[in-house]
């Protein structure tokens, strides 16, 4: 039993380290072009190892790129659509979970039934209304329609569910209203799941392509996952400025996925318990 244990546990341990220099390969790969000359990119003689420690594509990205625009862009509105999708799917959950109304349980329903619609089922008609209210090309058409985050409300609605009735009856009791039970007793019960659903919606955000890509229209409001595209000259794309782009666009989300990876991993969980 015991060698047959060793060997399973060697078998893997093989699988898991080839399947992550799978995975690091392509990132391996982006270092090492990005650290090339455009011409040495595509030479014959460009092998696997990293033959040189060239920063001119990432000087390039840095100064004759509109990077640091496109960092502004995307730090902005990821933040605005984070603080956006938490307080207004928190305060929606809230009700739902706690306030009797007329229209609740359809409200709720209209929540779980959006959840099942595919965001890009809404593209067409979301880029007509943004069309409509002169909101293309601008920080306010990226962001509105990503706010709406369905998933969000419903692990807030669930975490509501199971704080006990009693803490709501004493904090009433003492003259509380609604305001001051959301944000002075469910908001700091439910602290962490708030803290992983702020950090995994501020990297979708982040990385957020395809509607910023078809809202935006001038190189000055791209993002950076948009801005990306741009990256090319009059012979074609520069591959090596295009992989430096792509590192200094990933590092961030890279960098906060390091710092909170904890939070992260529970948000992911959370919202894959939920799915299921």
């Amino acid at each position: 039993m015991r060698g047959a244990r060793k060997v399973e546990n060697l078998v893997l341990t093989v699988c898991g380290l080839t399947a992550a220099l799978v995975w690091i390969f392509p990132i391996y790969w982006a270092v090492v072009t990005s650290l090339r000359s455009e011409s040495h990119v595509v030479s014959d003689d460009a092998g696997l190892l990293p033959d040189g420690f060239n920063l001119t594509a990432f000087t390039d990205a840095l100064f004759n790129t509109q990077i640091v625009r496109w960092y502004f862009n995307s730090i902005g509105t990821a933040l605005i659509i984070t603080i956006g999708v938490i307080v207004s799917c928190m305060m929606c959950a809230y009700a739902i979970s706690q306030m009797r109304f007329p229209g609740r349980r359809l409200l709720y329903g209209i929540v779980l039934a959006s959840f099942m619609i595919p965001a890009q089922a809404l593209v067409v008609s979301q880029f007509i209304l943004m069309s409509d209210l002169g909101l293309v090309n601008s920080w306010a058409g990226i962001i509105l329609p990503q706010l709406i985050v369905p998933i969000v409300i419903i692990v807030y609605k669930q975490f509501f569910d199971a704080v006990p009735k009693e803490m709501r009856e004493a904090v009433i009791l003492d003259g509380g209203g609604e305001y001051v039970l959301l944000f002075k007793l469910y908001l700091p019960l439910n602290w962490g799941i708030t803290t992983a659903l702020a950090i995994i919606t501020f990297i979708g955000a982040w990385n957020a392509f395809f509607w910023p890509f078809l809202v935006t229209t001038t190189e000055d409001m791209m993002t950076i996952p948009v801005g990306i595209t741009q990256v090319n000259d009059v012979f074609g794309v520069a591959y090596a400025r295009l992989m430096a782009v792509a590192l200094l666009a990933a590092m961030p989300v890279a960098l906060a996925y390091l710092i909170f990876q904890r939070r992260v991993t529970e948000a992911v969980m959370i919202s894959s318990g939920v799915k299921g």
